[in-house]
C-alpha cells in the first residue's frame, strides 16, 4: 500500500462520513419533535420588542 492510496482512502472516508453527518443534521432538524422548540427560537428576535413595549405601556398609565 503506498501513500497515494492512503491519501485516497482518507479522502473517500471524509467524503462518507460527511454526507452521513449531513443527512444525520437534515433528519434531525426536521424531525417532528423539534417543531415547537424551532418555531420559539424564530420568535426570539421579536420577544425584545414586546417586552420594550409592554414596559413603555406600563410606565405610560
Amino acid at each position: 500500500m503506498n501513500f497515494d492510496n492512503l491519501i485516497f482512502d482518507a479522502r473517500s472516508f471524509v467524503t462518507v462520513a460527511s454526507f452521513l453527518s449531513f443527512l444525520g443534521i437534515v433528519w434531525w432538524a426536521y424531525s417532528g419533535r423539534r417543531k415547537a422548540d424551532f418555531a420559539e427560537a424564530a420568535n426570539l428576535p421579536f420577544a425584545d420588542d414586546d417586552m420594550d413595549a409592554r414596559n413603555t405601556e406600563q410606565g405610560h398609565g
